[in-house]
């Protein structure tokens, strides 16, 4: 189990991470926490600040109690601020607010808001520092991921496929894309740290297909390299069936059965990894409890498939997976953006 102890080299990672945000001298920064936030990323952070001369404060609420009738793990869809009016206000009047919550910002109802007010959000993952030092972010991910972007943008189509059986099709009309590469510099922006993702929340109705998790993919929610297949048949949008042997299909079965929410069952977002520092056999190397496993959504030409929450489509729960698949095809309108878990042309 690593220590979790102030270092000199990570007060100095964090503040080079919140220096390429553009942190000025005298900015007024909110540190976003919880009482169950990883508290060594909460003093990291504030010391960093300090360190480039911003104006910190912080905002810290007690973790709200369990609603859910099983463990909430790997959402992205805190539920920490409970719309709480003052919480809100203080967030998105802060030029930048550094997210140390369990779960995350990416998807709670109140990040709109949030974000409308003019602050720029940057989620720090749930990680042990080890991590993010080793997956501070890197300047030419920058660029890469704003081209797998565009491509998204324009793109009317998605297909997947792989040798393991994978086929799914996506519709991308009234799909939303976005990509993150680590910093955030503009107002009404989030980001997460690490970062290196392209992906889409897809439009309602619009997912549909085969898709197949081997050997060897992950389950990040249950931070499992899986030991045999499973098959998810996707309709409009909703896994239909859970098909496999073993205790993996047997984990994810109940696990979804659990929320009795049909949403859960649905497509939150799909997309791949652009990080070429990131690693997918890294989660071997950690205690559960020293990672949340960013870094397996970004390694470089994975396609990460999610369910859960989605507010393109309307959609709010709880219940998420996050689903690296590797070794998969990835075709914008015909054209290969990954190629067997390879990026292609101008993402490589």
């Amino acid at each position: 189990m690593l220590q979790e102890r102030i270092e000199g080299k990570w007060i100095n990672c964090f503040a080079r991470v919140f220096a390429k945000c553009k942190v000025e001298p005298g900015e007024v920064v909110a540190i976003l926490s919880e009482s169950q936030s990883r508290p060594i990323n909460v003093q990291l952070a504030e010391l960093a600040l300090h360190q480039l001369g911003a104006q910190a404060f912080h905002i810290v609420i007690p973790t709200p109690a369990q609603s859910a009738p099983v463990p909430v793990r790997s959402t992205g869809a805190s539920d920490v601020i409970q719309n709480i009016r003052p919480v809100v206000g203080a967030l998105a009047s802060a030029g930048l607010v550094i997210d140390c919550t369990v779960e995350g910002l990416l998807h709670a109802p109140e990040l709109p808001e949030i974000l409308k007010g003019g602050a720029r959000v940057l989620m720090v993952s749930n990680e042990h520092p080890e991590a993010l030092e080793r997956l501070a972010p890197d300047d030419a991910l920058e660029g890469k991921v704003k081209i797998g972007m565009k491509m998204l943008r324009g793109a009317k189509a998605m297909k997947i496929t792989s040798a393991a059986g994978s086929d799914l099709s996506v519709d991308l009309a009234g799909a939303v894309a976005g990509g993150g590469w680590g910093w955030v510099t503009r107002p009404g922006i989030m980001s997460h740290w690490p970062g290196g993702l392209c992906l889409c929340f897809p439009n309602s109705g619009t997912v549909n297909g085969t898709l197949v998790l081997d050997r060897g993919d992950v389950n990040l929610t249950f931070k499992r390299y899986l030991d045999a297949p499973i098959t998810l048949r996707i309709e409009d949008d909703y896994v239909a069936a859970i098909e496999g042997e073993g205790v993996d299909a047997e984990l994810m079965r109940s696990y979804f059965a659990a929320w009795n929410d049909r949403d859960a069952y649905a497509t939150s977002h799909i997309g791949w990894g652009m990080n070429q520092g990131a690693r997918w056999d890294s989660m071997a190397m950690y205690d559960k409890r020293d990672f949340n496993g960013t870094e397996l959504r970004a390694f470089a030409g994975n396609v990460v498939y999610s369910t859960g929450a989605n507010e393109v489509a309307g959609r709010q729960t709880l219940g998420h997976f996050d689903l690296p698949i590797r070794n998969c095809t990835v075709e914008l309108d015909g054209q290969a953006v990954v190629k067997s878990g390879v990026l292609q042309g101008e993402l490589a």
